[in-house]
């Protein structure tokens, strides 16, 4: 090949890296650490302190894991300048699933069946989205651990009554399921390969 020969392929290799599609890698991991953390949180705070105020460690996960969604997404956008209609597709879904958990945990605590049913709806509903995810882009370790997780989802429904605290750390071990390993094996699949 002749220096010229590299240097078009050089460049044209540059402005394919420059112009990829948005990927997203680090929007699993955006929501997942919070939840995880509000999950563990809200186990030790209700054996330890047993105080009804416990409830509203719940405030993490939208706090820590909104900011952090559109500060990904906007590093994403400015690196890509464009968004793909899967891409907008999939932010839409996870958008109408932490809606989903917000007003089905609501319904439920009115209903007074929050305790029995609440933490395997939102481990199901998160495995749903790893799972419908990893099918739109196309990435095996994502629709695996989606089928895992929405499989472990029906595990909480075991613990009710004097066991319920112990569904935290069961959605918690679900979560990370179906959100922070996915999460990684995208980012470091990203990483390595590009989209």
């Amino acid at each position: 090949m002749t220096e010229q020969e590299l240097e078009v392929i050089t460049r044209l290799r540059g402005e394919i890296m420059n112009s990829k599609q948005p990927t997203g890698e680090n929007l699993f991991l955006a929501w997942g650490y919070p939840t995880v953390v509000y999950l563990i949180l809200e186990f030790l705070a209700l054996k330890l302190i047993n105080e009804p105020w416990c409830q509203w460690i719940w405030l993490i996960i939208p706090l820590f894991g909104a900011p952090l969604m559109i500060y990904f997404m906007h590093k994403d956008y400015e690196r890509t300048r464009s968004m793909t209609i899967e891409a907008n597709g999939i932010l839409m879904m996870w958008v109408f699933i932490g809606l989903a958990c917000c007003a089905g945990g609501f319904a439920m605590g009115f209903a007074g069946v929050f305790t029995q049913c609440f933490m395997a709806y939102m481990g199901l509903l998160c495995s749903f989205g790893c799972f419908i995810t990893g099918i739109i882009i196309r990435f095996r370790p994502k629709i695996v651990c989606g089928i895992v997780g929405a499989v472990l989802s029906a595990v909480p429904l075991f613990f009710q009554d004097d066991l319920w605290p112990w569904q935290l750390p069961v959605t918690a071990a679900i979560m990370v399921i179906a959100l922070i390993i996915p999460g990684h094996l995208f980012n470091n699949f990203v990483r390595q390969y590009g989209q």
